[in-house]
C-alpha cells in the first residue's frame, strides 16, 4: 500500500487523465470519477485504501452538492413551475418510488431496504440531462422544459428521503413513532431556520462583506454550511438536509452569486472526492458474475421510467411524441441515487448484493444516457408517427405563412434583440418571418399581429418552410454560440448564397463564425463599446463629425460590411458619391501590371488599397502579399474613393 502523498498523487494523476478521456468523449466528469474509484478500489487494483478518513472527507462532497442544490431555489422559481413541478414531477417520483419499493418488498427485501432502492432508482441526473439539453439547445423545448420541472421536483423530494433515512437507520422498537419524530424535528428546524434565519444570515454576511476579504468572505461560507449540517445532524437529521437548507437560505439574500462563485471549486473538487468513493464500493466481480442480473434491472427500471414519464405527460395534456422524448430523457439513475445509497450503507439499511446489483445498474444507466438522449427525438418519431406528422404540421403552418413572402428576411430567435430588429424592417416595409422556439413569445407575438412561427431554425424542415430559397436574407439574433453554429451549418449546407448575419456577445467568436460561412458577425460587447465611446467624447467637448468618423473607420476596421460596395449603374443618389466603395480590375496580357510583384505596385499615392486578389484557377480568395506576381486573369478587388479608383485602374493597365 502506498503512503499518503503516493495515494494522493495517484489520485489527481488518474482523475485528471480519466477527466481529459471522458471529457473528449463527451461524457461528464462525474463518470471519469466513478471509474476511478472503480479500477482503483478495494475489488479491483486494491491501490487506494478505503479508511474512515477518506470517507468522512468524501462526504463533505454531498454537503456542497446539496448546498448548491440549496442556492438554485427559490420561492418564486417553485411558484412559476408549480403545475410541472408538484404535478408531473410528484406524480413521477411517488408512482416510481411506490412501485420499485413494492417489487422489492415481494422479492423478500425489508421495507427500509426496499425504500433505499426505490429512492434511488427514482432520482435522475441532472447533470447529464442538463449539459445535453444546452448543447442540443433544447432547454426552451416542451421536453426540455419539462424535463427540468421533473428534475426539480426530484431535487426537492431528496430532502424527505434524507430526513427518513437516519430514523429508518435508528432500528426504534416503533417506525411509525420514529418516522413522526423526526418530521416533527424537521418542521420545527425549517420553521426557525425560515422565520428568523434569512434576516439574520443576511446581516451577518454584510459583516462579514464588509471586512472587504475574499478569504473571510469564504471561510464564512463554509462556516456557514458546516454549521447548520452539524445542527441538523445534532437534531437526529442528516447533514445533507442542513447543508441545503443553508444554500436555500443564502439563495435568498444578495451574495448568491458571489457565494456560488466562490464555493465552486471546492465543491467540484469534493464532489470528485465523493464519487470516488462511490466507485470504491462496486465490486467489479459481482458485476461480471452476476452481468445478466445486472442487465435485466438496468433494461427494466429504464424502461419502467421512461414508459411511466411518458403516460404522465400524455395525461398532462402533452402529445405523446413528447412525453416519449421526456421518457428517454430522464429515464437514466442519477447523482442522488448514489447520495441515497451512501447514506442508506452508512445507516446499515442496504449492503451486499442489493448494494451491488443497484450500484451497478445505477452506474451502467448514467454510462450509457448521453448516447440514448441525443436520439430521443428519433426514436418518438419512429413509436409515433404522428409526432413526425405534427411537425409536418408545423412546416405545414410555416409554409402557409412564407409562400407569399419573397425576398424576406428570416429572423432566427424572437428575443429582445429580433423584436427590435423586426421593427426596424417594418418601418422600411422589408418582409420578415420570424422563428421562435419559446411557445409563449411565439403565441403573445402572433396575437399582436407579427409574423412570428413556433420552429427551430437549427433544422432544414424548418428554414426551408420559412423560405429560404426564397429569402434575401437570414439573420440569427441567439446569444448561444451552438445555437448559432447549428443555424449557420444548416443555413450552408441548404442555401450556401443566403447572406447569413450572426449575433454574438463578444469579438471572441467572429472568426469561427466567419470560418463557418457567416457573412458578417455584429458583436454586442463591440457594439455597446462604440455608443459608450462616442457619447464620452462628445460630452467631452470633441466635435461630432468627428466623433462620427472615428466611429466609422473603427468600423472600417472590424467589419468587411463596411469596407466600401461596389456601385452599380442605377446608384445615382448625389450625397452617395464620395463614399469609399470597391472596384474590381481585372489584369490581362497587355496590362502594365502584368508580371510585377504587388510590393512593387505603389497604389497609395492614389490612396487606393488592395483590398484582395482574384486567380482563375483557384476557388477561394487571395489575401494580397507583397510576393505574389500577377499573371493575366487576376482580378484585383481595391477599395478608395471614385476618383482615385479610376486613376488607379488607368496606372494597373496602361501604366500612366
Amino acid at each position: 500500500m502506498f503512503d499518503s502523498l503516493t495515494s494522493v498523487l495517484l489520485l489527481l494523476t488518474s482523475s485528471v487523465l480519466a477527466i481529459v478521456l471522458f471529457r473528449a468523449l463527451r461524457l461528464p466528469a462525474m463518470l471519469a470519477y466513478f471509474v476511478v474509484g472503480v479500477l482503483f478500489g478495494p475489488f479491483a487494483l486494491n491501490l487506494l485504501p478505503s479508511t474512515e478518513t477518506g470517507r468522512h472527507v468524501a462526504e463533505f462532497g454531498i454537503v456542497f452538492l446539496m448546498f448548491s442544490i440549496g442556492l438554485e431555489f427559490s420561492l418564486p422559481k417553485l411558484y412559476a413551475m408549480r403545475k410541472t413541478l408538484f404535478g408531473l414531477g410528484g406524480a413521477q417520483v411517488f408512482i416510481t418510488l411506490g412501485v420499485t419499493m413494492l417489487l422489492s418488498w415481494l422479492v423478500g427485501l425489508s421495507l427500509p431496504t426496499a425504500f433505499i432502492i426505490g429512492g434511488a432508482l427514482t432520482m435522475s441526473s441532472t447533470a447529464i440531462v442538463s449539459k445535453i439539453l444546452i448543447e442540443r439547445v433544447d432547454l426552451n423545448s416542451r421536453h426540455g422544459r419539462l424535463s427540468i420541472g421533473i428534475l426539480l421536483f426530484q431535487d426537492l423530494a431528496v430532502i424527505p428521503i434524507l430526513v427518513l433515512i437516519p430514523a429508518l437507520g435508528a432500528h426504534s422498537s416503533s417506525l411509525g413513532t420514529a418516522l413522526g419524530l423526526s418530521f416533527v424535528k424537521s418542521a420545527v428546524l425549517l420553521f426557525v431556520l425560515f422565520k428568523f434565519g434569512k434576516t439574520i444570515i443576511g446581516y451577518w454576511f454584510s459583516l462579514v462583506a464588509g471586512q472587504r476579504s475574499r478569504e473571510l468572505f469564504v471561510m464564512n461560507v463554509l462556516m456557514v454550511t458546516l454549521l447548520l449540517a452539524a445542527a441538523t445532524k445534532l437534531a437526529g437529521l442528516s447533514y445533507a438536509l442542513g447543508a441545503f437548507i443553508a444554500g436555500m437560505l443564502i439563495s435568498e439574500t444578495r451574495y448568491r452569486y458571489q457565494v456560488e462563485s466562490d464555493i465552486a471549486s471546492f465543491r467540484d473538487i469534493l464532489l470528485g472526492l465523493f464519487f470516488i468513493s462511490v466507485g470504491m464500493l462496486l465490486d467489479f466481480n459481482y458485476l461480471l458474475n452476476h452481468v445478466g442480473l445486472v442487465l435485466a434491472l438496468l433494461v427494466g427500471f429504464v424502461l419502467f421510467k421512461a414508459v411511466v414519464i411518458a403516460v404522465l405527460t400524455r395525461f398532462s395534456g402533452f402529445e405523446t411524441g413528447v412525453g416519449i422524448r421526456t421518457g428517454i430523457i430522464l429515464a437514466q439513475a442519477g447523482e442522488f441515487s448514489f447520495v441515497i445509497l451512501a447514506l442508506g450503507l452508512e445507516q446499515k439499511l442496504i449492503g451486499g448484493n442489493e448494494l451491488q446489483l443497484v450500484l451497478a445498474a445505477s452506474l451502467i444507466s448514467m454510462v450509457i444516457a448521453p448516447f440514448i438522449i441525443q436520439y430521443n427525438g428519433r426514436i418518438a418519431r419512429k413509436l409515433v408517427k404522428s409526432y413526425s406528422r405534427n411537425s409536418s404540421q408545423v412546416a405545414e403552418e410555416l409554409v402557409g405563412v412564407s409562400k407569399g413572402l419573397k425576398d424576406h428576411v428570416i429572423i432566427c430567435g424572437y428575443g429582445r434583440s429580433g423584436q427590435y430588429l423586426g421593427r426596424f424592417l417594418k418601418e422600411e416595409n422589408i418582409p420578415f418571418i420570424a422563428l421562435d422556439i419559446d411557445p409563449t413569445r411565439v403565441h403573445d407575438a402572433a396575437i399582436a399581429g407579427q409574423h412570428v412561427m413556433y420552429g427551430d431554425a437549427g433544422r432544414r424542415i424548418v428554414l426551408e418552410a420559412a423560405g429560404g430559397a426564397r429569402a434575401k436574407a437570414l439573420i440569427v439574433s441567439y446569444s448561444d454560440m451552438r445555437a448559432s453554429m447549428k443555424v449557420l451549418h444548416v443555413a450552408q449546407e441548404s442555401y450556401p448564397n443566403l447572406p447569413v448575419i450572426v449575433r454574438t456577445y463578444d469579438d471572441a467568436d467572429m472568426d469561427t463564425f466567419r470560418d463557418a460561412g457567416a457573412t458578417e458577425v455584429v458583436p454586442e460587447v463591440l457594439e455597446g463599446s462604440l455608443m459608450l465611446a462616442s457619447h464620452a467624447l462628445v460630452l467631452l467637448g470633441v466635435p461630432l463629425n468627428r466623433v462620427v468618423k472615428r466611429i466609422r473607420l473603427f468600423r472600417e476596421e472590424r467589419y468587411k460590411m463596411f469596407k466600401g460596395y461596389f456601385r452599380g449603374v442605377t446608384d445615382t443618389n448625389i450625397a452617395d458619391a464620395q463614399q469609399i466603395r470597391l472596384h474590381s480590375v481585372e489584369i490581362n496580357k497587355n496590362s502594365y501590371a502584368i508580371k510585377l510583384r504587388l510590393d512593387h505596385i505603389d497604389l497609395k499615392r492614389f490612396n487606393v488599397d488592395i483590398q484582395l486578389m482574384r486567380r482563375p484557377n483557384m476557388l477561394e480568395d487571395i489575401a494580397p502579399r507583397g510576393d505574389i506576381t500577377l499573371v493575366d486573369g487576376d482580378v484585383l478587388v481595391l477599395l478608395g474613393l471614385p476618383d482615385d479608383l479610376v486613376a488607379a485602374e488607368i496606372y494597373l493597365i496602361s501604366g500612366q
